[in-house]
């Protein structure tokens, strides 16, 4: 291939990332504001994205890449395809007999738009997709030379396809991890009918330039054990321990988080007597019953909890957050009760800077940094 060919590759391949990335924000940006008086406004935005990207996708499809780039090219190429399937999805949940079913399809293709492409996360675009604006000056600071033993990056038991199924795990280990020193671990619970496979990228752009691990599990049924006998809680400990076994895990500062039913559940494990949590930050969830039968009020006292929860979440009016806060202080625990003005029954992963920063200062972004490049 001639220096004329990789021109014209690159001038192919230039749009292409330029829309994808644009389209991948605007789904990102769906989740972030999913909210039924809002749908008409992000349909139209998510339309509007799909529609530039789709030309110059079928120009990159259509276009010969040097040898050496094949692999590159053909990791584009569809994660450029699940994009556009996750914006069709949400397009197409407006006149869908099941609508919310539609938006969670739209959500896991997303995911796996986003898992595709981590594969070529290392050029530039895509590094500083996958990574907060304070870090787009020290992106090779994040993806070191790895040594052949490594053991860092994606992690799935049951393998790449077997990630999302019951009871299976997904772990983040930063690539800049060495060992040399303990790191803060997050465990991250999904909302129903979701994955860890799925709820892992709310939280890896900020893993990957803080610098702590993240273990994002499946719950062993359709949702977490919230009715009936416990058969997360054993199963959670067991993978932290995992985790702690084999990678330098700072004790003091392990985080249960978690979105709806995983926010629920957070609370409802992690306030147990066998709990290796430091801190929890449940988000859109509600303080289950079983917390007063169980023993966990009581076991409330001194332990820091960071509530967040939506003023106009349609599933779980905000009252019920409010109440919880009440109850959890009033059992003498350390909360800290944060509601988002324009939040409904959704992550807002903006959110993560200050839970981070109150789990662990070592965590906060680097202040002369914090507002990116200029």
């Amino acid at each position: 291939m001639t220096s004329n060919d990789l021109d014209r590759y690159e001038s192919v391949l230039a749009p292409a990332v330029e829309s994808t990335l644009e389209l991948l924000h605007t789904l990102e940006r769906v989740q972030r504001y999913l909210d039924p008086s809002r749908l008409g406004d992000l349909r139209k935005l998510t339309d509007e994205r799909l529609e530039r990207v789709r030309p110059a996708a079928s120009a990159l499809v259509a276009a010969s890449p040097p040898d050496r780039l094949q692999g590159f090219h053909d990791n584009w190429v569809e994660g450029i395809r699940l994009a556009e399937q996750s914006a069709s999805a949400f397009l197409e949940a407006g006149a869908a007999e099941q609508p919310i079913l539609a938006v969670l399809a739209s959500m896991k293709k997303f995911a796996r738009a986003v898992e595709q492409l981590y594969t070529i996360h290392e050029f530039p675009p895509l590094s500083r997709y996958f990574v907060e604006p304070a870090f787009y000056s020290r992106l090779s600071e994040l993806d070191p030379p790895r040594a052949p033993d490594a053991s860092v990056g994606l992690h799935h038991t049951g393998g790449t396809e077997g990630a999302g199924a019951r009871g299976q795990l997904c772990l983040y280990v930063p690539e800049s991890y060495d060992g040399t020193a303990e790191w803060p671990l997050v465990v991250a619970l999904h909302g129903g009918s979701g994955s860890g496979r799925q709820f892992l990228w709310a939280w890896l752009r900020e893993a990957r330039g803080r610098r702590f691990l993240l273990l994002a599990p499946t719950a062993g049924g359709p949702t977490w054990s919230l009715i009936g006998p416990d058969e997360d809680g054993a199963a959670l400990r067991a993978m932290v321990e995992w985790v702690c076994g084999r990678w330098r895990v700072k004790r003091s500062s392990i985080l249960l988080t978690g979105l709806s039913d995983g926010a629920t559940y957070a609370l409802l494990t992690g306030l147990g007597a066998e709990s290796p949590y430091t801190a929890l930050a449940p988000v859109s969830g509600v303080l289950h019953p079983g917390n007063f039968t169980n023993g966990n009020i009581e076991r409330a006292r001194g332990r820091r909890i960071y509530l967040v929860h939506g003023a106009r979440d349609w599933m779980f009016p905000v009252e019920t957050a409010r109440w919880a806060s009440e109850r959890l202080r009033g059992a003498g625990a350390d909360v800290v009760y944060r509601e988002i003005e324009d939040l409904s029954h959704a992550y807002p992963r903006e959110e993560n800077d200050r839970i981070l920063e109150w789990l662990d200062p070592t965590l906060a972004l680097p202040r002369a940094a914090a507002k990116g490049p200029s």
